[in-house]
């Protein structure tokens, strides 16, 4: 671990140690109340260190103060259920279910899911004492509201650079290109978009919540790093005089900097339209030069960088529509098309009810999570009850801290855990036999145990962390009241009782996490999105409107979605893989964009077709279409574990042809797909995990 990495996290634990002892101390010693002493010390443990709230100090205070009131209200209904083992084991299955599955409303939330856990955790184990309740809420609050003015004053730290921040920078790179042609290396504007990977993001700045904002925030970003990359394929291509593209460029150079300006500064929000009159006005200049006598026909070079330019011209377009429903909490401009911008004009609780309706199948990682946790709970809680095991809790800490989104991360962590354990569980246990009741001895040791624990732990290995928070434990609690080795021994008997049930349930419940998931949702999606490929060439080569079939895009925009939550539980999986090495997912999602996009606009921006286009080069554009089909399926089979089928080689696209013969458009987007799906087989190739092989695990979001 470098110097820059382990800051935060001996940041993090010298915050915790600290709130933990100023709450600790002053109500065990100067107001004599134990039971409040016991959460004030647990609760900054629970949201500050089980809990992976993301962001920045100030940005986790405030999730802990909006933690606040339900912290309370669980530790209120522990102590109320407490009174029977299976009305706690009843409202531990609700609460660890509920708790778990508010991973669909972001990162934020499935953070403090695992602190607001051990809150009912703590209260709903004997004795049942409702005359302690109010201690408890005391020790809670307290505990919780020094750990608020912990991260906010205590070593601060600078925020990440915000997604909208990101966004910035890539957008005015992409004008400085626009408005000034080969200014910018091919390879610095690929570079500006691969920062706006997920995989390279802070989970704290991902856009990942249900509303009309992070929603136009995720699309708008998709579009910035496909715009960037269409201007680095303009930049490759040989220099053409085209007064009309360089117009059209340098509107979108505008809109750009507009975008800019508003996502950098938050002021002059921009309005959706801007582009609309010059993409119309471009189009009908086209029209003209092609419809004219065939000498005065532009040569092919021309009308390819011209649908090239349209083409980077209406992902600066979605851009701009996306900004403007980020900025104005819905749509000023024309928001279309309307199937790309569907969540406009819906209100905040019908896009929340989506999600949440969304996530209701046993395919979907976030359901398959929180049943899996809420069933681990409720059987540590009955295991716990049942045999009267003393200080039980650990049983449930050991199922919360241990278990895993696989069955094989599962396994690592419970067997580094077992021996973390069995040191601390020694130590523990020398120490309390050496040091008897003297409990100001245990006084002193138990910051300097805590400080040390809570950063070295970390760092170190869970190994290390769980035998350090043993220790903290042995010195906690033989200040509260007198204890024995016998201590360490319970606690060791509870940590393998939970660590067993964690295996089975990790064995039992969806082993593979999210890894087996988005590679079957992303293989589903490239498999619906080759389809509309063929359909949509042979809608462009259809003269007659009449005659013309739309492609159905629904099915592909609901797997779109699909595929979008299970990339996102896949990206807190794997944070052991580093960025850029492994399959490109979020190329694929561009890439269903990209192709749903196309089926949906080309026929109203591409030129006007009079007769059905024939010859060589229609045959090549129905034999492409067809091909990058095949080529969709194949690599949705490689990417989802099976066995793909020899690929073919690319038909060279044909150097030059009349424009009646073939549409333009049609062979620039058959091209840029084609370059699409190689770039996804080649990241998919270097995969450093098969598609087979699962890995560690993690939480989720949709």
């Amino acid at each position: 671990m470098t110097v820059d990495s382990a800051r935060p996290v001996v940041v993090r634990g010298v915050r915790v140690a600290v709130a933990a002892g100023a709450g600790f101390y002053p109500l065990l010693y100067a107001a004599d109340r134990p039971v409040a002493a016991l959460y004030a010390l647990f609760a900054p443990v629970a949201l500050g260190l089980l809990s992976h709230i993301p962001g920045s100090g100030r940005q986790r205070a405030v999730v802990m103060l909006c933690a606040l009131p339900p912290a309370l209200a669980l530790a209120s209904l522990g102590t109320l259920l407490a009174v029977d083992t299976w009305a706690a084991v009843g409202g531990m299955l609700v609460v660890g279910f509920l708790l778990a599955f508010a991973a669909v409303a972001g990162p934020r939330p499935a953070g403090a899911g695992p602190g607001l856990q051990l809150f009912y955790i703590l209260a709903c184990f004997p004795p049942y004492a409702p005359g302690d309740l109010g201690d408890r809420l005391v020790g809670l609050a307290v505990g919780l509201l020094l750990l608020v003015a912990c991260e906010t004053l205590l070593l601060p730290e600078r925020a990440a650079p915000s997604y909208r921040h990101r966004m910035a920078d890539a957008l005015r790179t992409a004008a400085d290109e626009a408005a000034r042609p080969g200014r910018v290396p091919p390879a610095t504007l690929r570079a500006a978009g691969e920062r706006l990977r997920p995989s390279t993001l802070p989970p704290a700045e991902q856009p990942a919540g249900a509303g009309r904002t992070d929603r136009a925030l995720d699309q708008a970003g998709r579009s910035v790093r496909r715009l960037l990359n269409q201007l680095a394929t303009l930049a490759e291509e040989p220099p053409t005089p085209d007064p009309p593209s360089a117009a059209l460029l340098a509107r979108v150079a505008e809109v750009c900097r507009g975008c800019a300006a508003y996502l950098g500064t938050g002021k002059h929000p921009p309005v959706a339209g801007a582009l609309d009159a010059a993409m119309e006005g471009f189009r009908a200049e086209r029209v003209r030069l092609t419809s004219g006598p065939p000498a005065l026909v532009p040569p092919i070079a021309v009308l390819r960088r011209q649908s090239r330019v349209l083409a980077l011209a209406e992902s600066a377009r979605i851009v701009e529509v996306a900004t403007d429903i980020a900025a104005h909490g819905g749509p000023v401009g024309p928001a279309v098309p309307r199937e790309q911008f569907w969540y406009a004009e819906l209100s905040t609780p019908r896009l929340w009810a989506r999600r949440v309706l969304g996530n209701i199948t046993l395919r979907s990682v976030l359901l398959q999570n929180a049943v899996r946790t809420a069933l681990g709970l409720a059987a540590a809680r009955l295991v716990a009850g049942t045999l009267d095991l003393a200080h039980g809790f650990w049983v449930l800490l050991a199922v919360l801290t241990l278990g895993r989104t696989t069955v094989g991360a599962t396994w690592q962590a419970v067997r580094r855990a077992v021996v973390g354990n069995v040191v601390g569980a020694l130590a523990a246990g020398a120490l309390l036999i050496g040091l008897g009741p003297h409990t100001d001895v245990y006084a002193a040791l138990l910051l300097p145990a805590m400080l040390a624990a809570f950063c070295l732990g970390p760092q170190l290995g869970i190994a290390w962390a769980q035998a350090g928070f043993t220790l903290v434990v042995a010195t906690a609690f033989a200040q509260i009241a007198p204890v024995t080795w016998r201590l360490s021994e319970a606690r060791m008997i509870d940590v393998l009782t939970g660590s067993a049930i964690g295996l089975l349930c990790g064995l039992l419940a969806w082993p593979a996490g999210a890894r087996r998931e988005v590679r079957r949702t992303m293989a589903d999606l490239l498999h619906s999105c080759g389809g509309l490929v063929p359909a949509t060439a042979q809608l462009l080569m259809t003269p007659a409107p009449e005659m013309r079939t739309p492609a159905p895009v629904l099915p592909s925009l609901h797997r779109l979605r699909l595929a979008e939550a299970a990339y996102a539980q896949y990206r807190s999986e794997a944070p052991a893989l580093t960025a850029g090495t492994g399959t490109d997912w979020h190329a694929v999602l561009i890439l269903a964009s990209h192709t749903i996009l196309g089926a949906h606009r080309l026929p109203h921006l591409g030129l006007p077709r009079t007769a059905e286009p024939t010859g060589p080069p229609a045959a090549w554009a129905r034999t492409v279409a067809a091909d990058l089909e095949a080529e969709a399926d194949r690599i949705a089979a490689l990417v989802g574990g099976r066995s793909p089928a020899p690929a073919r080689p690319p038909a060279p696209a044909p150097a030059d042809y009349p424009p009646a013969s073939l549409s333009v458009d049609l062979e620039v987007w058959l091209t840029s797909l084609g370059r699409q799906l190689a770039w996804i087989e080649r990241t998919a190739r270097r995969d450093p995990e098969p598609a087979g092989i699962t890995g560690r695990g993690g939480h989720a979001d949709a």
